[in-house]
């Protein structure tokens, strides 16, 4: 993976945040700094002792504050979270602007669009925070046409009925 390029993992097949942790462990073989920040997922795998392990060279991120499903929160659980989320995306964009590591994978913030969490603005405002040198991986199912021009590269991963 070329360095200071923004990568985009998306469609409707499983595997998208599986491929942008292989990278991450490529990245780290390699003595890179991988810090990951995953939005809208159970926080099970990051409390796993694995995933501990993994440090310093791939560190972990969550901002969320409960591991039920967004859609089962009430109006104002939903605006808590929001709130939290917008702090990871805060915490993302600063440790672009500090030169933090040098693959950030943010694991489903394709998502965040879909919701309204946030904005194209907001996206393509963090995505300039970076420097030459920070590789970025940007996760979800859905791909709005607005930040297709953000990326270098998008992988497409699809599910296909097995006859």
């Amino acid at each position: 993976m070329e360095k200071g390029k923004i990568h985009i993992y998306t469609g409707d097949g499983h595997g998208k945040t599986p491929a942008a942790l292989g990278e991450a462990l490529y990245a780290a073989a390699d003595g890179k700094q991988v810090m990951v920040i995953q939005f809208m997922k159970e926080r099970g795998f990051l409390e796993q002792e694995f995933t501990k392990r993994l440090e310093p060279e791939i560190k972990f991120f969550c901002f969320e504050k409960t591991d039920a499903d967004y859609a089962d929160l009430s109006s104002k659980q939903q605006e808590e979270e929001n709130i939290n989320i917008r702090n990871g995306i805060n915490f993302a964009k600063k440790v672009l602007t500090t030169g933090g590591c040098d693959l950030l994978i943010l694991d489903e913030v394709l998502g965040l669009l879909d919701l309204g969490i946030i904005s194209v603005e907001d996206l393509k405002a963090l995505l300039e925070a970076k420097d030459e040198e920070t590789t970025i991986i940007l996760t979800g199912i859905q791909l709005k046409e607005e930040v297709v021009s953000l990326a270098d590269e998008i992988s497409k991963i699809e599910s296909m009925p097995i006859a």
